[in-house]
């Protein structure tokens, strides 16, 4: 049986203390990893992800939504550990808009799921490209979605777009940077078991979660994370640039 251990590495997770983020948060610790988990507004909830584990973890609160905050928080994470081995780029936000609603509203949805889910992924994308630069190399991991592939619903356009987005920033940071011994990767989830996502089945119904997959369950955050831990490690490298999808067959149902 092989275990990973990620000892010595420090590894900052956005969106650190819910959903995806905790069980990220969770196989990171326990793997043995330094961990910077951000957090926006809970901080109880954060604080009680990390209780239990021997490894080192410390809480960084950032509105992703705000640049000059983002920048601050790669600034005081690299601040407090010294250094950053890995970023894993998780946070996210799924804003149902709809196509007759107004366009003010509209394009401010629009706007703020960009600036989360894209435009804070792109700073703290280039953060990191330059602190591994600095200092040897380094792994990014970043979350897309399915939905970067075979699209979304009408009122979740920009969801799509956005991921998207972080499709084609990773591997154009894998094809940059690779010989600069910096390696990027997506993983691209379906529907998973998260506040978040339960927005959509409350909207939808969970049976239309269900019928869209392969398999008789949702995926959890839990089935993620053990696949962020391998790349964090350093024994895919060569798998840089690739899009893992962990979304229950979401492509071949």
């Amino acid at each position: 049986m092989m275990e990973i251990s990620l000892k010595g590495q420090v590894i900052l997770v956005t969106g650190g203390s819910r959903g995806i983020g905790a069980g990220i948060t969770r196989q990171l610790l326990e793997a043995g990893a330094q961990v910077a988990v951000h957090y926006n507004s809970n901080e109880a909830k954060a604080r009680k992800i990390c209780q239990g584990y021997k490894a080192e973890s410390h809480l960084f609160q950032a509105d992703l939504s705000d640049a000059l905050s983002t920048i601050n928080l790669f600034k005081q994470v690299v601040e407090r550990f010294g250094s950053l081995n890995c970023l894993v780029s998780n946070a996210g936000v799924a804003v149902s808009s709809a196509d007759d609603k107004a366009e003010e509203q509209w394009i401010s949805d629009w706007d703020f799921t960009m600036n989360v889910n894209l435009r804070a992924c792109g700073i703290l994308c280039k953060m990191a490209v330059e602190h591994f630069q600095a200092h040897g190399g380094g792994r990014i991991v970043n979350i897309s979605s399915r939905a970067a592939f075979r699209g979304d619903t009408a009122d979740y356009l920009a969801y799509a777009a956005s991921k998207g987005g972080v499709v084609a920033l990773t591997r154009s940071i894998a094809r940059a940077y690779g010989k600069q011994n910096i390696k990027a990767f997506n993983i691209a989830p379906g529907f998973v078991r998260t506040d978040m996502a339960q927005d959509f089945m409350d909207q939808y119904g969970e049976d239309y979660a269900l019928n869209d997959i392969a398999l008789n369950q949702l995926t959890e955050p839990e089935d993620l994370a053990p696949t962020v831990a391998f790349l964090a490690s350093g024994l895919a490298d060569h798998a840089t640039g690739c899009t893992i999808d962990i979304n229950a067959g979401s492509y071949v149902h």
